[in-house]
Formats: C-alpha cells, structure tokens, sequence
C-alpha cells in the first residue's frame, strides 16, 4: 500500500487519529529521554575527564580523587618519574584547598587549585593570559571569583592563607596580580575558584614542607597504551591510588545506578503505552472497515496485502506521533537537564541528557519497530476475517 493511502485511512477519523498521535507524542519523548539518560550521563562524565587528554589519576590511596583531604607526598619526586616513564607524555599535579582573598571589609574564601601551567588539565583561558611557569606573583579567576572580587586581569589582590580561626588572621599573605579570567573544567556553577603554580599554593596551605598535592593527572602517549600504564604504574606505586578513566566511569556509574534503572523503568513503560495506543486505534479501525476488507478479499487481493496495508498505517502513525515526540523530548530533556545539573556539588560541564545522533536513531529504531508490532494483532484480525459472513452482514 503506498504511504498516501495509509494517511488516508487515518484521516478517515481526524479527532481520534490526532488524539492517539499525541499519545504516541508524548511516549515517544519519554523513550527518548530515557535513553539519553541511560548513558548520557556516563557519556558527558568521560568526556569532561577527557577534555584535556588526561586519561589516568593517581590520588592517595583508598581514596578517589579530591573525595577526601588526603595528599600525596613527594610529589616532585613522583612527577619526574613519570615523566620519566617511556609510555607518559605528560603528567600534571594538583593541589587544592581553601585560600582567601582581602578586601577592604571582609574575607572572601576561595577554593584554590595548584597546577604546573606547563602541563594544566583543569582549565580554559576565557581572558588575558594563562600563567607562566615558576610564576610566584600571578593568580588566575574563575567568572564567580572575579565578580566576588571585583577584579579583571591586571588587578592586584590580597591572598591569604592559613588562615587562624580564632584570632581571624592569616600566617602567609601575598599580593598577586590577575593574570587572566578561566572556565574551571571541572567546577560547579557559581564555585569561586582561582589558580596559582603549585609551590605557591603549597605555601599558602602549608603543604610545602612535604611537597603534597592532592593527585596527579597523566596523559598516556596513546590511548590503547592506558591499560598497560595504569597497570605498571599500579605495581611500581603501591602506595598510590590509581585510576583509568575508564575505572573512574564505573565508580560513577555505580554511584547513580539509580538513574539507570530509573530510564530502564520509564522506557518501557513508553513502549507499552504506545503499542496499546497503536493496538487499539487500529483494532477499532480494522473492525470499522472489515465490508471493506472482506470486499477487497472477495476480488482477489491477497491476505498478505491486507496484512501490509494494516502495518503500513501502524508504522505511519507512530511515525508521526515519534517525530512529533523527537521534537517534544529533546525540550524536555534540556528542561529537566537544568533542574538535574544544579544540584550542590556537580560539576557545571555535567550532563545528564546527551542528545547523540546514536541515541536518537536508537530510539527512533525501537519507536519504529513498536509501531510495526503493535500492528500484528489488528493486522490478523483483518487477514482472518470471513469473506461470504463479513459481506452478508453488510449488505441491509
């Protein structure tokens, strides 16, 4: 049956066709946020980790990294040898805690992150300039920070550190000059976070008598090499956390397995919505036109002709119904992203729903395929029905 005449036959009853369209609609969107959901997360996670090409942390063990205070110690010992290390390209440490910066009636607290500006894997310069290597004056500001602070690049500011709760006094202060405006890749929305070289960090927390940082990030000098790196690196650093980003992938997803299971649930709940939504308009319909039918029959038309007409219009409703749902669902998914991604704590580069070109094609696969089920059973009422009882009933 051509496509025209499948629309055809829907348009017969326009009310009840645009009614089970909607339905359709709205299951549709929910199967398609569902499976942007199921792996989106996970997708946007590794792809945040791997912004920069870093594909391995090491962070002090038992620990995963930033989790806890924990540090590692000798980390300029530990950096050289990796360095070293024929299969490591590059590896950056990172020390992060509190600082504060002055002004002139108050304190305002800041999370500090002390990089090596020649191998970074924390941020993007948004203005001015990035920091040079050994640069012992110079400090970089996140958007949130530089509103708090008023400052924009070549301002001077006060930072602090060590700060003594019960007195309110610091035990190290510099004066440092904004040297440039940067998106923290791992941030949360609104954090107020600022970059310093790593020995001036140490200073300003008091970590520089061990030489800690908090974890160290190493780029591999191919991807197929990491499994190989993380495994050495395993053996020779006993006392050392150490992690894949693939590894790191499955702690998270261990830690919202919930979600998962959630968009599991959901998707098929859509599925069954729209195979009785497509199962009951087209019975009624099939039922509604059986003199039709069994006329058609009578002349010659094959039962596996009937049986693909009848398909035909299931798959061209749900059609409809899943391109008006594609539409419906990537609004809602952006919607409910906003609401998901401002939770405390989760980082600003995070998403929940990723719309992909897979995702979409693999709900548009399943809808399609739905369509095509839930019209077997009208499809075989029709095929079945009596020719010589189904005319004589028709004819007054």
């Amino acid at each position: 049956m051509a496509p025209g005449v499948a629309f055809r036959n829907l348009l017969r009853h326009p009310l009840r066709t645009a009614l089970s369209v909607a339905g359709i609609a709205i299951a549709s969107a929910m199967l398609l946020d569902m499976v942007m959901l199921s792996g989106g997360i996970e997708r946007s996670f590794e792809r945040m980790l791997l912004s920069r090409g870093y594909q391995v942390r090491l962070s002090p063990k038992g620990t995963l990294p930033f989790d806890t205070e924990a540090t590692l110690t000798g980390v300029s010992r530990l950096v050289r040898l990796l360095r070293a290390h024929p299969d490591i390209a590059s590896a950056a440490p990172v020390l992060g805690g509190s600082v504060y910066a002055r002004t002139a009636d108050s304190l305002v607290t800041l999370f500090g992150y002390g990089i090596d500006p020649a191998a970074q894997a924390l941020y993007e310069v948004s203005d001015g300039n990035d920091l040079a290597g050994g640069d012992t004056l110079g400090i970089l500001l996140s958007a949130a920070s530089a509103g708090a602070l008023g400052a924009t690049p070549g301002d001077t500011i006060r930072v602090v550190g060590r700060l003594d709760p019960q007195v309110v006094d610091a035990a190290v202060e510099r004066r440092l000059v904004v040297r440039g405006l940067v998106r923290w890749l791992y941030d949360y929305p609104g954090q107020r976070s600022v970059g310093l070289t790593l020995p001036l960090m140490q200073r300003l927390i008091g970590a520089a008598d061990d030489d800690r940082a908090s974890l160290v990030m190493v780029k591999a000098r191919s991807d197929p090499a990491v499994p190989a790196v993380a495994a050495r690196l395993r053996a020779e650093l006993p006392g050392v956390e150490v992690n894949s980003v693939a590894q790191l992938v499955g702690h998270f997803r261990e830690r919202l397995l919930y979600f998962r299971q959630l968009s599991y649930i959901l998707g098929t709940i859509s599925l069954i919505v729209t195979v009785l939504l497509v199962v009951t308009l087209l019975t009624i319909t099939v039922n509604e036109r059986l003199g039709e039918i069994a006329t058609l029959r009578a002349i010659g038309v094959a039962r596996s002709g009937i049986v693909r007409d009848v398909l035909a219009e299931g798959v061209a409703l749900t059609a409809i119904g899943g391109a008006l749902g594609a539409a419906l669902g990537i609004a809602t998914a952006r919607y409910l992203d906003a609401i998901l991604t401002s939770f405390p704590g989760l980082p600003a580069a995070l998403s929940f729903f990723v719309a992909e070109p897979r995702s979409i094609a693999v709900a548009a696969a399943v809808l399609g395929l739905t369509g095509a089920v839930a019209g077997l059973y009208p499809a075989w009422l029709a095929s079945r029905a009596p020719i010589a009882a189904t005319l004589r009933a028709e004819v007054p």
